[in-house]
């Protein structure tokens, strides 16, 4: 009962502010003998719009952060609390990303999917919102008919003995009175539903930006590490002829000349691996534009820089993370939907009122068709009361109850585990930055090492296995500071991902509004 006295309650609030026109309503209806249906037709609607079952969706509190992790050590490149720029790709200041990212928001084959997906959930939508609207169907017909003369009635009055035509045509119409706003609950669940298929494309978007990103950055630290292999390699030669050189002279040993060309032999054996990740990259981001393998291997062999984080990465502030982050949004919307839900179950607990009506003409002869007398119609109200299920209602109400409870916790883990998550990348973007700072001071110090013991190889002061090491330390440093140079834009991606920022410009709110 407590349904009814809710929906009471409701509609008094509603009735109130008009409650003090009544009595001047009542005056000019009762002269014409309108009163009493004028007033339950006014009664009749204002209930429709005053009741809804199951409980409204509230959007559920973010728990903001006070501060992120403060490291005992800042890098050069902090992040800020500015309003982030919404096509983040372009602040690595690489023509080629950005083209490259612009036509992945064209030619991705999982966004057309994810776009697809989308049109089945627009379309699901429009199935379930049409139960608000009345349904209405024409029909009509003609047959040349032949009764039996034993059965129960033959309309040509020959006992069977001629066919004859009949002729049809009618207009119906049927609409579900929302007494309990079972319908209005399916409309909203239905608009959560296709609020989570929107940010699944959105979220898919965010993934494919920061992929084809992160491809082409770790592009070019392989380029860059396959350039400094090279380098390294020149000098592994040139030390290779000196002590052949100083062997011809009598003044190296065949151990000096065995070692030069097993440490050039070495640095060749880096170059293969170096390529093949190359032209691994190169179909990744192939694939990524929809393209078939190698179809950017002109545009992409050309070797370049590795793209260069700003001194400043705007992140925005905590308060937006919740309006940015696709997952958040489809969290909270599958949240709103299983609200929802609930209403729609507790409203199959009641009565189900449909009007129906139809109208119409049937006649044997054409001529007749149309007439005053072939008219036939009927209207009228049915109703549907569940009695008795064997618990099924329930049942269905529990469900939807324990998977209202799922969605809840499920958005409380998605917020905490986007703020670890930000977080962690703002960590890694700092230390990779002090990492890559160690390491180019590291490269400084063994060019000069190397230097010297070249120097005081051909003076004769060290051996040469002491080149070869300096020249080995100087080679691994050199490709550690490349690799940590590509980890320092990779981390700003991943902060750039984790802060939930790129698909505004292309995607924006106001989809929602075209549905």
């Amino acid at each position: 009962m407590k349904i009814f006295v809710d929906c009471a309650d409701a509609f008094a609030s509603r009735l109130a502010p008009t409650i003090d026109r009544i009595p001047l309503w009542e005056q000019a209806c009762s002269r014409r003998g309108l009163w009493q249906p004028l007033t339950f037709s006014a009664l009749l609607v204002m209930s429709l719009s005053a009741c809804t079952v199951g409980p409204d969706f509230q959007k559920p509190e973010t728990p903001q952060i006070t501060e992120w992790a403060k490291p005992s050590k800042a890098a050069t490149s902090q992040a800020i609390a500015e309003t982030m720029a919404e096509r983040w790709w372009e602040v690595f200041h690489d023509p080629q990303l950005s083209a490259l990212s612009q036509r992945a928001l064209t030619d991705n084959l999982d966004l057309k999917l994810a776009g697809s997906r989308l049109q089945q959930s627009r379309a699901v939508r429009q199935v379930i919102t049409a139960n608000r609207y009345p349904n209405t169907a024409a029909s009509g017909s003609y047959g040349r008919n032949h009764n039996s003369g034993e059965g129960l009635s033959d309309p040509s009055g020959h006992n069977g003995q001629s066919a004859f035509n009949l002729w049809n045509a009618g207009f119906s119409a049927s609409w579900e009175l929302d007494f309990w706003g079972r319908v209005r609950r399916e409309t909203e669940a239905a608009d959560a539903t296709f609020e989570v298929a929107e940010n699944d494309r959105r979220g898919v978007l965010l993934s494919v930006l920061a992929e084809t990103v992160q491809d082409y950055i770790q592009l070019r630290g392989v380029q860059n590490t396959r350039l400094v292999t090279e380098q390294n390699l020149d000098v592994a030669r040139h030390s290779l002829q000196l002590s052949q050189l100083r062997l011809a002279d009598g003044v190296a040993t065949d151990l000096d000349v065995a070692e030069a060309a097993a440490q050039v032999a070495a640095i060749e054996s880096r170059l293969p691996a170096l390529e093949q990740r190359q032209w691994q990259l190169i179909n990744a981001l192939s694939l990524l534009m929809g393209e078939a393998p190698q179809a950017l291997a002109a545009q992409l062999s050309t070797d370049a820089p590795v793209p260069q984080t700003p001194r400043q990465v705007a992140i925005g502030l905590p308060s937006q993370l919740a309006e940015r982050r696709p997952d958040i949004r489809q969290a909270q919307a599958r949240l709103h939907a299983a609200t929802a839900s609930i209403g729609v179950a507790k409203g199959d607990f009641y009565p189900r009122i449909t009007l129906s009506g139809n109208i119409g003409s049937q006649a044997m002869q054409l001529s007749d068709f149309g007439s005053w007398g072939s008219r036939s119609f009927g209207i009228g109200p049915q109703l549907s009361l569940p009695l008795f299920d064997g618990g099924r209602l329930r049942g269905v109400l529990q469900l939807r109850e324990a998977q209202q409870q799922e969605a809840a916790i499920a958005y409380q883990q998605t917020v905490l585990r986007a703020w670890h998550e930000i977080d962690d990348q703002l960590t890694a973007y700092n230390a990779s930055q002090l990492r890559r700072d160690s390491l180019a001071e590291a490269v400084r110090q063994n060019r000069i090492a190397l230097d010297a013991a070249q120097q005081q190889y051909v003076e004769g002061v060290v051996d040469f296995v002491t080149v070869l090491t300096v020249q080995g330390a100087l080679l691994a440093t050199q490709e550690q500071w490349v690799e940590s140079s590509t980890g320092v834009s990779l981390a700003a991606v991943g902060l750039y991902k984790a802060l939930g920022g790129g698909w505004e410009s292309v995607y924006p709110f106001a989809e929602t509004a075209q549905r």
